[in-house]
C-alpha cells in the first residue's frame, strides 16, 4: 500500500490468541454478543493499496488455512462476471439461503473476504463484489465520486442478488455499504461496517462545495494554480503506485495493520499486487486516491446514518491503527439500532480473526432472521 492510501485512510476513517473475555456488548434486541476475542493462528488484514486487474499468476494457498477454516480456492481468472454500463464487473457467488453481499475496502478485492465466504456460504447465499477500479473488475477511466460505488452496488442488488440482502463491508467499502443502504433501502436488510471509512461532519466546517462548483474560480486559479497542482500531484501519485506495486511494500504496509501478522501471506500479498499490471492501473489510482478526500467529505456519517432504517452490527477492530474505538462508539451513540462487537484486531478484523469475526456476524444474522420471522401465534383455551 502506499503512503498517500495510509494517509487517506487515516483520514477517512488472525488468527490470533484467546484472550479472557472482555465486557459483552449490547446487541440487537437488547441482546448481548460476548466480547470477541482473538485467537492464534488467523492473522490478516486489509489496506489501501493500488488498483489493478487480471491476474498473471496464481499466489501460493495461505498457511493461515492451518486455523481450520476453510480458504476461497484463489482463481487468477477470477470467478463470476457481470456487465454494468459496458463495464466487466468481477464476483463470488457461494451457498443457498438469505443473501449476503461483500465490500471490500481500498485495493482489496473479494478475494480479501477468502476465510468468510466458505463459512458464512454453508448458511446463506453469499456474494462478494469487487468495486470498479479495484480487484479483478474493469479498470474504467471514469470519475471516481463515492456514487458511483453505491450505484454499482444498488444495481448489482437489482440484477443479480434480486432480492433484499445484508450488506458487509470493510473500510471504503463499509462507507460504499451505508451509503447504499440509505438509497436503497428497500433492498437491504441489514448493515454490517468493518472498520469503516467514512468521516463526521465537523461543525466549525462549511459543507463541501457540490463538483460542479469545483471548475469555477479566478482565472488564475482555473489556469495557472490547477493545472499545476494537477501535474504536482500526478508526479507524486505515480511513484506512490509505483512503491505499491512491489510485494515487499505491501507485505510491509499490511503488517503495519495486521497486530498479528501470521495471516500476512503469499495470498493476501499476490490478490493486492496482481491487479495493479492493468495499463489503465496506474491511471485508476491517479484517478482515486486525487478524488478520495472529496468523496468522505461531500457524503458524511452522520448525513447517512440519519437516513438509514435497517439494523447495523459494527464488527471492530479495536487494534486498527487508522480508524480505532471510539469512531465505532460515535456511531453507536448516533445510531440506535446498532450492536457493536470488538474484536482485537486492527484495521481488518475479517481477516485477522476470521474465526471470531465469522461466529460474530452469524449470531447477529441469526438474530436479525429471528425478528424478521414472526412469533408463532399461540393457542388460548377458550
Amino acid at each position: 500500500m502506499s503512503v498517500a492510501s495510509v494517509a487517506a485512510l487515516r483520514t477517512a476513517g488472525g488468527s490470533g490468541r484467546r484472550r479472557g473475555a472482555g465486557s459483552p456488548q449490547v446487541g440487537l434486541n437488547g441482546g448481548r454478543f460476548l466480547m470477541m476475542q482473538r485467537r492464534e493462528l488467523v492473522t490478516k488484514a486489509g489496506i489501501a493499496l493500488a488498483v489493478s486487474c487480471s491476474m498473471a499468476t496464481s499466489p501460493a494457498s495461505a498457511a493461515g488455512s492451518a486455523q481450520g477454516l476453510e480458504i476461497l480456492p484463489f482463481k487468477p481468472d477470477g470467478y463470476n462476471f457481470w456487465t454494468w454500463r459496458g463495464r466487466r464487473i468481477h464476483y463470488v457467488e457461494q451457498g443457498a439461503g438469505q443473501p449476503i453481499v461483500l465490500i471490500h475496502g481500498f485495493g482489496a478485492s473479494a478475494f480479501h473476504w477468502r476465510y468468510n465466504i466458505p463459512e458464512l456460504a454453508k448458511k446463506y447465499k453469499v456474494y462478494a463484489i469487487d468495486l470498479l477500479g479495484f480487484g479483478w473488475s474493469e479498470k474504467a477511466l471514469v470519475d471516481y465520486e463515492a456514487t458511483i460505488w453505491m450505484e454499482q452496488v444498488s444495481d448489482f442488488l437489482r440484477e443479480i442478488v434480486k432480492e433484499p440482502a445484508v450488506l458487509v463491508g470493510n473500510s471504503l467499502g463499509g462507507f460504499t455499504t451505508l451509503f447504499t443502504a440509505t438509497e436503497v433501502p428497500e433492498l437491504v436488510r441489514g448493515v454490517v461496517l468493518l472498520n469503516s471509512a467514512g468521516q463526521f461532519a465537523d461543525p466549525n466546517k462549511p459543507a463541501a462545495a457540490p463538483a460542479e462548483e469545483e471548475g469555477e474560480g479566478s482565472p488564475l486559479s482555473r489556469f495557472v494554480v490547477k493545472p499545476l497542482k494537477e501535474a504536482f500531484q500526478r508526479v507524486v501519485l505515480g511513484f506512490l503506485f509505483w512503491q505499491s506495486k512491489q510485494p515487499a511494500r505491501v507485505e510491509k504496509v499490511l503488517k503495519s495493520v495486521y497486530i498479528d501478522s501470521s495471516n500476512v501471506d503469499e495470498y493476501l500479498v499476490g490478490s493486492i499486487t496482481a491487479p495493479t499490471a492493468d495499463p489503465n492501473a496506474g491511471e485508476v489510482y491517479y484517478r482515486l486516491m486525487s478524488r478520495f478526500m472529496s468523496n468522505q467529505s461531500r457524503y458524511t456519517l452522520d448525513r447517512l446514518l440519519g437516513k438509514l432504517a435497517c439494523p447495523l452490527l459494527l464488527l471492530w477492530g479495536d487494534l486498527d491503527p487508522w480508524v480505532g474505538p471510539a469512531k465505532a462508539a460515535r456511531i453507536q451513540e448516533f445510531y440506535a439500532d446498532t450492536a457493536v462487537v470488538h474484536l482485537q484486531a486492527g484495521h481488518c478484523p475479517h481477516d485477522e480473526a476470521p474465526e471470531q469475526a465469522n461466529r460474530a456476524l452469524l449470531e447477529w444474522l441469526a438474530a436479525l432472521d429471528a425478528r424478521a420471522t414472526p412469533a408463532e401465534p399461540s393457542l388460548q383455551t377458550v
